[in-house]
């Protein structure tokens, strides 16, 4: 039998009415935000599954927009998320797709472009109880819960890579806790997911942005 924990049950502290459509569509999209370095332009939100079906009733699409823009669960700004995005210049949409059904019920996919043009995209999945997880990355599967700090570090596919960027984790006394590594083709870009119990130093990650064959890094704080 599945373990289910008491916070599962009550879920987080959030502004209503779902932990799953509300809370969970906030923290998705808060921890796609933290993987910008600069500040969003526009945004793209695809909905999938019961988020399609009940983006508006539930508060979805202001929880999705609230959370690129930094809110917590509970932040009461995110009942105002449309207004105050078009305030700060933000584009933004909601797209249902009733098509693609073999997803997660509770499925995003975001589409984000920052000041500089610079595009990334997301896509998450809402478990329940609050719970997330980040499934692509930029087409790339990936599995990425948020729970831990975390470094993500878009690299070549070469040997060694690996090794180097660990090194600087065990001379900066940074415990990891989980470490792992996605592609789709060999001797392409490949992402590697790094999640550490103790909060990473920006001067670690300038010391890996130093290997030529790391092409970018994502610090994301807990």
């Amino acid at each position: 039998m599945a373990f289910i924990s008491v916070f599962e049950v009550i879920g987080p502290n959030m502004v209503g009415p779902s932990s799953s459509h509300t809370a969970g569509a906030a923290s998705i999209a808060r921890l796609a935000g933290k993987m910008l370095h600069r500040k969003i332009k526009k945004i793209d939100f695809i909905l999938y599954g019961s988020f399609a079906q009940t983006y508006k009733g539930h508060g979805t699409d202001r929880a999705l927009l609230g959370g690129i823009m930094g809110f917590e669960t509970d932040d009461v700004r995110i009942r105002d998320s449309f207004e105050i995005a078009e305030k700060e210049g933000i584009e933004f949409s909601f797209s249902p797709n009733t098509v693609e059904t073999d997803v997660h019920p509770n499925t995003v996919d975001m589409l984000i472009e920052d000041i500089s043009g610079q595009k990334l995209t997301v896509r998450g999945e809402s478990l329940g109880g609050g719970k997330v997880k980040l499934t692509k990355i930029n087409g790339v599967k990936v599995h990425f819960t948020g729970e831990y700090h975390a470094l993500i570090v878009i690299h070549k596919d070469h040997p060694g890579v690996i090794s180097k960027v660990t090194d600087v984790f065990g001379k900066q006394h940074v415990n990891i806790a989980f470490l792992r590594v996605y592609r789709e083709t060999k001797g392409g870009d490949a992402y590697m997911i790094i999640e550490s119990d103790e909060e990473i130093t920006k001067n670690a990650v300038d010391e890996i942005e130093k290997n030529p064959f790391v092409r970018e890094t994502m610090l994301i704080r807990r």
